[in-house]
């Protein structure tokens, strides 16, 4: 496909993105008119947005727009799975400059799409502005099926902490390519397109898991917000925290201990939640840790003793 955005219009990006979507069951009414209609058999709706900004979550030297469409509905849609909700349905909000070559919204609407049908979900409308630099908004949606949600404010002294999918992976990732590099490429594609582990939330929630999240900003600085709306301090054991042999290989070329990926490290989205001891988990699941009483303010420790070392991710603070 030739052209810019600006030459081939608003209105013709439009249909040119909207012609590559598929539907699901839960979209009732698809793009196409002034707002989109979403089956929400619950009678409740799970309802999540994020943004990625060009220079700021995603390099286009680094990423294509496939791999950014694909983190840009993940980062979204893990945050439903985290509920305990399945993803029913995303909307977009694309801002692009004019000259941007047509190609590029296009590969990321196929990204977008793919991500959605790997989740369950569909795109059910969205809107594309003109603007100085790329942003790509996603607003997701889903259902509970007759569930409660699983909040952050429900882990309790004897739970214990699990974790299924991938830790750390994203951050040495993003290490490789910031020096330079395209490999190990596993690590690469974990920090280009994260893969949530997306039916592990509805799955957590039957298992009657007591708080959970996903890891988007880091593991620390996510199970502390679970400590902190819980009144309660996480303990994790760095013994039972896997970490993989090639990812110690990268650490020993960067100079990086590894564990320092897998405690802050981000936008793996793996799922983390705290569980009654008594449970039984899937083989899936990893224990890492426990809930304990706060001895003070609530926090998170490593193997008892509060993580001191820089980690986790606040946008208005850097890495913390």
């Amino acid at each position: 496909m030739k052209g810019t955005v600006g030459e081939l219009g608003e209105f013709g990006l439009i249909r040119e993105l909207t012609s590559r979507l598929t539907s699901s069951p839960a979209v009732r009414l698809g793009p196409g008119d002034d707002a989109a209609v979403i089956a929400a058999p619950d009678r409740r709706v799970v309802a999540t947005v994020d943004a990625l900004i060009e220079g700021r979550h995603f390099r286009r030297d680094w990423s294509t727009a496939y791999d950014v469409g694909r983190k840009a509905a993940a980062q979204n849609l893990a945050d439903i799975a985290a509920m305990g909700a399945v993803p029913t349905a995303v909307l977009l909000a694309l801002v692009v400059p004019a000259d941007l070559p047509v190609t590029w919204p296009v590969e990321l609407m196929d990204g977008i799409r793919d991500e959605c049908q790997v989740a369950g979900a569909a795109v059910a409308g969205g809107d594309v502005v003109r603007g100085d630099t790329i942003m790509v908004s996603i607003t997701a949606l889903g259902d509970l099926r007759n569930r409660e949600p699983v909040t952050r404010a429900g882990a309790r002294p004897g739970d214990i902490i699990a974790v299924t999918g991938w830790l750390g992976w994203s951050a040495a990732g993003f290490a490789v390519l910031s020096r330079g590099f395209r490999s190990p490429r596993a690590f690469v594609e974990a920090h280009r397109r994260p893969e949530p582990p997306y039916h592990a939330g509805p799955a957590a929630a039957e298992l009657g898991a007591t708080a959970m999240t996903d890891v988007s900003d880091g593991l620390v600085a996510d199970l502390g917000h679970i400590a902190a709306a819980s009144g309660v301090r996480i303990d994790l054991k760095s013994a039972d925290i896997d970490v993989p042999a090639q990812m110690s290989d990268i650490g020993q070329a960067v100079g990086v201990d590894p564990l320092h990926w897998v405690l802050t490290g981000g936008e793996d989205h793996a799922i983390v939640a705290a569980f009654p001891r008594d449970v039984k988990l899937p083989a899936r699941w990893r224990i890492i840790g426990e809930v304990l009483k706060p001895a003070g303010v609530p926090q998170v420790t490593v193997d008892g003793a509060p993580w001191d070392k820089a980690g986790g991710w606040d946008h208005f603070g850097g890495e913390e």
